[in-house]
């Protein structure tokens, strides 16, 4: 099994630096801000994003200062994204820690998630580091358009298979692409080199959504509640496959129990199962292989070296994981 640390190696020194300097970048004059940020930064995860950031400048060219600011955009981001999401989701646990809205509670979470934004643009604007902030806005309105389109789906449970990629593409797939075209540009990569390391994160960023889909289906312990996407109405790849290859009067009855009996945790398990046997779960994994080749395809445009080595690992990883 691939281990994060080992994939890191080319890196290493450099993700050490990139700590520090993201801790400076989040710093306030206000004692609260501080005391939240500093909670915050000892909930970080395996830092994939901050990966393809430097991986991608590595590739395309030199890891540069350039390259730290978009690292530290992208985080920044994501960060504010995530304090943002445990609001709109009302969760209170976030990485096995309470969340920000859960101890501060939801004004306070709201106004830290716009501190980080706005950390990020001041950061770039300060530098007159515009292409990356051009990047990251783009990749903040892809997001926010994916969740929306999420809910309003969600609402009739209607979604086909393109409205799903549309979601997840927008959704997860378009910050990856956003590391890996920052990671580019930060490095001095020609305009048409850059949109392909942001073809490349976008096709690693789906492949990655489906893993995490097939998680809900119980097929690893991750720490994930299974059937979570189920309770909360979201219709994913081996669902939609399911339910398109059904009897009508099936599809209406596991839709009926998604829509009005996702609290019941038999009728959940029922879904489940239903998907299971359907073939939903093989044609996911099927789907999910398939941008994980895309992905390595357009890798091969570049020189072999450590770090499209490293980058092919991540890819792997990003399907082989189990959490």
């Amino acid at each position: 099994m691939l281990k994060l640390k080992d994939i890191q190696t080319p890196i290493a020194k450099e993700l050490e630096l990139f700590e520090k300097r993201f801790r400076e970048s989040m710093h306030s004059s206000v004692p609260l801000l501080n005391r939240i940020t500093q909670y915050i930064i000892k909930q970080k995860g395996k830092q994939m994003r901050p990966m393809f950031v430097f991986l991608s400048a590595g590739l395309c060219g030199n890891i540069n200062d350039s390259t730290y600011r978009g690292a530290s955009l992208v985080e920044l981001l994501h960060t504010a994204s995530l304090v943002h999401d445990d609001v709109v989701d009302n969760a209170n646990e976030r990485r096995g820690f309470f969340s920000v809205n859960a101890l501060w509670k939801n004004k306070v979470a709201v106004l830290i998630g716009d501190f980080l934004l706005s950390k990020g643009m001041s950061l770039s604007v300060k530098h007159n580091e515009l292409n990356l902030l051009k990047v990251m806005s783009d990749a903040v309105e892809e997001m926010s358009e994916g969740e929306l389109l999420q809910i309003e789906k969600a609402r009739k449970l209607d979604i086909e298979e393109p409205i799903y990629f549309e979601v997840i593409r927008k959704k997860t797939a378009s910050l990856i692409a956003a590391c890996c075209a920052s990671g580019a540009s930060s490095a001095g990569a020609p305009p048409e080199v850059v949109e392909k390391m942001h073809l490349f994160g976008e096709k690693v960023g789906i492949a990655f959504q489906i893993k995490d889909d097939l998680f809900d289906f119980g097929l690893d312990d991750v720490g994930k509640p299974v059937g979570n996407d189920i309770k909360e109405k979201k219709m994913t790849l081996p669902l939609i496959y399911a339910l398109r290859n059904t009897s009508t009067s099936e599809k209406r009855h596991i839709i009926n129990l998604v829509k009005n009996h996702s609290e019941n945790k038999e009728k959940v398990t029922e879904v489940i199962d239903f998907v299971r046997r359907s073939g939903g779960l093989d044609y996911a994994k099927e789907k999910m292989f398939q941008y994980q080749k895309e992905a390595f395809a357009i890798l091969q445009y570049f020189p072999e070296n450590e770090y499209r080595s490293a980058l092919e690992q991540l890819v792997k990883f990003t399907t082989e994981r189990n959490k």
